[in-house]
């Protein structure tokens, strides 16, 4: 027998229990050497095991057959079925023994289907690899971003939404931080979530960082094109937390953001599209243009809103005329829209093109809200004790305490990560 077919009989016998498996395991690593030499490792090979059941084996074969140089189309496409049906249907706890083979795995697999250019193909088994690899939904992942990052190409802005409703506690390491927070902003933007996308973007501006790298300064350009629409109003000043290099650099390097959010503050629609037509280039390339789109929009129901809070009844026209608007009809759409988002309440009498504005009818006492409310208040508590429990547990740890101050370079993340993998049309 070859040795192929020894490791395959292996295969066979080690994958029923905890103690066999990892047996196996050490005979798989043992092998590695003599696989990558073996010219007679076909795909076919693994027609005789079942990935469900001898998982671990399957991912190391799977993984000498895959990696390596560029291959045609028809083989990178039969690669890439091969390894979703793997990743499918292949046992958690056996694939999280060789949790970093795994990984290397499935980013091999983004790239392929990328190189494709069908991102489809890749969103619902890098979803499933990200369950399966995830030891707890706490932990942030290698492959929470390259799952967004899929999600986001295809334009499965739900798909991606479901794994950011984690709250993530624990990281390992920071280029995975700050790409899933950036890659999850943009999913929320697509999806219209401005809150949650505003919280994601906040997290990448306010990470520690000793000098400002590409993926921050993308976040910052959107977290305040975001900040505008969501809130209506722009700081120049960045939150307190954020560092001392965010501090200094993130708004010089964001000249044509910061001008869009100084005259969004004024409410003055000619200048600030004036300003935008400036920079229109700038905003083009940074793949922003949609965004600042929005923002401008939202500029519009910002001073309709201001109106609310000073009139009780105002015409179509006269609103038209207060907020720059071209006409009355182009004011109605922009009421209408406010009505169904729920950003005013108003009642518009089509004979005589008023408009009558009204108080808010939510009295926060019905069963639903109280259900809303009680939910929040538990995330919160939750929230609370989990952070309480890893500053007590830091706080004693002597291994922590000693390395800290010698591990402080671990923490400038300027040179790991200089250019943002992917921008993407908002």
């Amino acid at each position: 027998m070859s040795s192929t077919e020894n490791l395959i009989t292996s295969i066979q016998g080690l994958s029923a229990s905890s103690g066999d498996l990892s047996a196996l395991h050490r005979i798989l690593k043992g092998a590695e050497e003599t696989l990558r030499a073996d010219s007679d490792l076909q795909l076919s090979t693994l027609d005789q095991l079942d990935p469900s059941k001898h998982s671990l084996g399957y991912l190391y074969l799977l993984d000498v057959l895959t990696c390596g140089g560029p291959m045609s189309k028809e083989k990178a496409s039969e690669v890439v079925l091969l390894i979703a049906r793997f990743i499918t249907s292949c046992d958690a706890e056996q694939i999280r023994l060789a949790s970093d083979k795994f990984v290397s795995l499935c980013k091999g697999f983004k790239d392929r289907v990328l190189e494709l250019e069908d991102p489809l193909r890749g969103v619902a088994p890098l979803l499933s690899a990200v369950r399966k690899v995830q030891v707890s939904t706490k932990r942030l992942t290698a492959l929470h971003p390259d799952c967004l990052q899929l999600c986001l190409q295809a334009k499965c802005y739900k798909a991606g939404f479901s794994i950011l409703s984690d709250d993530i506690l624990e990281v390992d390491q920071p280029r995975d931080f700050y790409l899933y927070c950036y890659y999850g902003g943009m999913i929320c933007i697509g999806q219209k979530k401005f809150q949650k996308a505003l919280e994601l973007l906040y997290n990448v501006v306010t990470a520690p960082m000793h000098s400002v790298n590409a993926i921050a300064l993308e976040a910052y350009k959107k977290y305040v094109l975001v900040t505008l629409i969501h809130s209506g109003q722009f700081s120049v000043s960045l939150p307190k937390c954020a560092s001392t290099a965010a501090q200094r650099h993130l708004k010089t390097w964001s000249i044509p953001y910061t001008e869009v959010g100084n005259c969004y503050n004024e409410g003055k629609i000619s200048e600030l599209q004036a300003v935008v037509v400036a920079h229109s280039s700038d905003f083009e390339k940074d793949n922003n243009l949609g965004l600042v789109k929005q923002a401008v929009s939202s500029l519009y129901k910002r001073n309709i809103l201001r109106l609310t809070q000073k009139y009780l009844t105002l015409s179509l026209q006269d609103i038209a005329n207060m907020v720059q608007l071209a006409n009355a009809k182009e004011a109605e759409m922009h009421v209408l829209q406010m009505i169904q988002d729920g950003q005013i309440h108003a009642l518009i009498n089509q004979k005589d093109g008023m408009v009558r504005f009204l108080e808010d009818p939510e009295q926060y006492k019905t069963s639903e809200m109280i259900e809303v409310m009680d939910s929040v208040i538990q995330r919160t508590i939750g929230l609370s004790k989990n952070l309480i429990a890893m500053d007590e547990s830091l706080s004693c740890d002597p291994l922590y305490l000693g390395k800290v101050g010698r591990e402080r370079q671990r923490y400038d993340f300027g040179e790991d990560f200089d250019t943002v993998p992917q921008k993407f049309s908002m």
